[in-house]
């Protein structure tokens, strides 16, 4: 596919993501493998309401003065395509009732049918330390993809890494996901109204 077509992609994804509260101003990064070693990644400076082709750089593997203009995020996105040859498209979102209810809970059990049938149980991962979270970030986030054999994880207080073959299939399960989170916050809210 190239990268033109592919831009394009990433641009709609992500402008979509940022109307829904899941990409901040300069928060997130949304990617696209474009070679059995390259991907096209949003840069530093990236407002994702407006991704152009200026505002995404296309990465080798092997590490250039590129890599100084990429998203902070970009290691992590390498490491995940280098190891999971599924991974075609790669977002980090921090979307807010994922992330509000990833700080209090372990599990993401979702009631709602939708979000019971695409999804089922997710497990949320406690990164611990925010100290040295870049540090292991890379090889954790990989680890747990493939330990776990899923495409989607969800890391307490930090947001939701997914990956997929198809762009728009990452998109609609990240929806299903905070869709499922928000009605399980407005269920646990009306449970504590109702014995109150």
């Amino acid at each position: 596919m190239n990268k033109a077509h592919l831009g394009k992609k990433l641009a709609s994804l992500s402008l979509s993501m940022f109307r829904k509260d899941f990409f901040g101003i300069y928060h997130g990064s949304i990617s696209a493998k474009t070679d059995s070693g390259r991907f096209l990644i949003n840069t530093k400076e990236a407002v994702f309401d407006a991704l152009d082709e200026h505002a995404l750089i296309e990465l080798y593997f092997k590490k250039d003065y590129r890599w100084n203009q990429a998203s902070i995020d970009a290691n992590i996105h390498y490491n995940i395509y280098s190891q999971i040859t599924e991974a075609k498209f790669i977002s980090f979102t921090m979307p807010p009732f994922t992330t509000a209810y990833s700080l209090n809970h372990n599990i993401i059990d979702p009631k709602d049918y939708f979000g019971h049938n695409d999804l089922g149980s997710i497990e949320i991962y406690d990164p611990k330390n925010f100290d040295d979270w870049y540090d292991r970030a890379s090889s954790e986030i990989t680890t747990y993809f493939q330990t776990h054999k899923t495409n989607i994880i969800v890391i307490r207080g930090y947001g939701v890494y997914a990956f997929s073959r198809d762009v728009h299939e990452m998109a609609r399960k990240l929806a299903i996901l905070e869709k499922s989170c928000r009605i399980l916050m407005l269920s646990e809210s009306a449970s504590r109204y109702d014995l109150d």
